[in-house]
């Protein structure tokens, strides 16, 4: 299955306990809806059915069908979880999409100028961020991706708009 043909619905994290138990992040609108989209895959192709699931503090502590022990549980550290994006619900309003629909956008700013492309989508804990490859060469550049840094998605016309750093200065002083 192409990256393109799968979303990214969550990430497991660290251990907890010593029943197989482990931390889970989930990425959907609705966290606790990570439940319900049946198994899910990782990036190397392995199934995970969630077992049981309790909301903790930032996070869920979860279960998968076949991890018993702390030792098993240890292993999965990190690991991206995937369903087909044939199992998600279609976008219902304009300014609706999924991550994965930014990756691969022209990334403009408000003039028309050609920055770069859309590498990947992070969040670390205090927002998301749009990673983008600049079209003049070099290391990709973080951006946050909020309304006054991202005034526009146009997913159709594959291309968002940027404010540019001058810009955002200007509007500073």
């Amino acid at each position: 299955m192409a990256n393109g043909d799968r979303v990214c619905l969550g990430q497991i994290g660290a251990a907890h306990g010593l029943r197989g138990e482990v931390r889970l992040r989930s990425f959907t609108a609705d966290p606790a809806a990570i439940a319900s989209y049946g198994p899910l895959e990782s990036e190397d192709g392995r199934i995970f059915e969630i077992k049981t699931m309790r909301p903790a503090k930032d996070h869920f502590v979860a279960t998968f069908s076949g991890v018993a022990d702390r030792n098993a549980a240890e292993r999965l550290v990190n690991i991206k979880l995937y369903v087909p994006r044939e199992r998600l619900p279609r976008p219902v309003e304009p300014d609706e999409y999924y991550h994965a629909d930014l990756i691969g956008l022209v990334v403009v700013d408000r003039t028309g100028k050609k920055l770069g492309t859309v590498m990947a989508v992070h969040n670390f804990g205090a927002g998301d961020l749009i990673e983008v490859l600049p079209d003049a060469g070099g290391r990709t550049e973080l951006l946050p991706f909020n309304e006054a840094n991202v005034p526009m998605v146009d997913v159709a016309a594959g291309k968002i708009v940027v404010e540019s750093p001058a810009d955002n200065t200007d509007e500073q002083n």
